[in-house]
């Protein structure tokens, strides 16, 4: 398994900074083991916005998830932070998930996601929205129950830009099916250990930063309005709080 590279991103840097420096040019193609299955992923050597190498959490993840399936079973599913769309990919493959990818306004991450659909035969290849976090969401009204990501509390300025995009995709959440249960809670354990609310941010997270500035992102979502819960394993669970009247 391959660690990612570290690249400084344009994305991340101030109004005032420039980079005149490297640019994505080259990619390296590998095959990698997913539970069950290996896909072949073209990966950036070097990219500005940091989609380049897959990390360790991706598969710890993916492993998370054939664990417990009933907590993606018939969701429609927005990953964002896709970077490669490695995880997408096994997702889609594994459990047939109606999964769309989405990742920072950029049509060299985006094509790349195509090519790896297309080379784990994916075809058509899956949707896929270019969004900067904290910009203006492309669809005014998400209908996205279930949002995933992995490894991407690493900036932590960005925070922010994040969690108001996290709480537009939850707040501004309209199912297709009108009589869709909405539980209220995250639980691993016990009687409703299948329910996860509708919606809901899932989040692995494994990369190891000062604890500070980790704490800042569940902070901000819970001055958001918005609950956190770990459900072990540095799998976190992410959902509206109840009004209680």
């Amino acid at each position: 398994m391959d660690i990612a590279l570290f690249s400084p991103s344009s994305l991340f840097a101030d109004d005032d900074d420039s980079s005149d420096g490297e640019t994505s040019e080259s990619f390296v193609d590998r095959n990698h083991q997913f539970p069950g299955m290996e896909l072949h992923i073209r990966e950036f050597g070097f990219h500005q916005l940091n989609a380049n190498l897959l990390w360790p959490g991706t598969f710890a993840f993916a492993d998370w998830l054939v664990q417990h399936p009933h907590f993606i079973h018939n969701r429609r599913c927005l990953e964002i932070g896709s970077g490669t769309g490695a995880l997408a990919i096994f997702l889609n493959k594994e459990f047939n998930l109606d999964i769309t990818t989405s990742d920072y306004d950029d049509q060299e991450i985006q094509d790349n996601i195509a090519h790896n659909c297309i080379a784990n035969n994916i075809t058509p290849s899956l949707p896929h929205i270019k969004h900067t976090w904290g910009d203006e969401f492309p669809t005014s009204v998400p209908d996205w129950d279930l949002i995933i990501a992995s490894d991407i509390l690493l900036y932590v300025k960005q925070y922010p830009n994040l969690i108001k995009s996290l709480s537009f995709l939850l707040k501004s959440y309209k199912p297709k099916d009108t009589n869709a249960v909405r539980p209220a809670e995250c639980k691993l354990n016990g009687e409703e250990s299948d329910l996860l609310p509708l919606p809901v941010f899932l989040m692995s997270w494994r990369r190891r930063i000062g604890k500070e500035d980790e704490s800042l992102f569940f902070i901000g979502c819970q001055e958001a309005g918005l609950d956190v819960k770990h459900l072990g394993n540095r799998v976190y669970c992410i959902n509206l709080r109840e009004t209680k009247l």
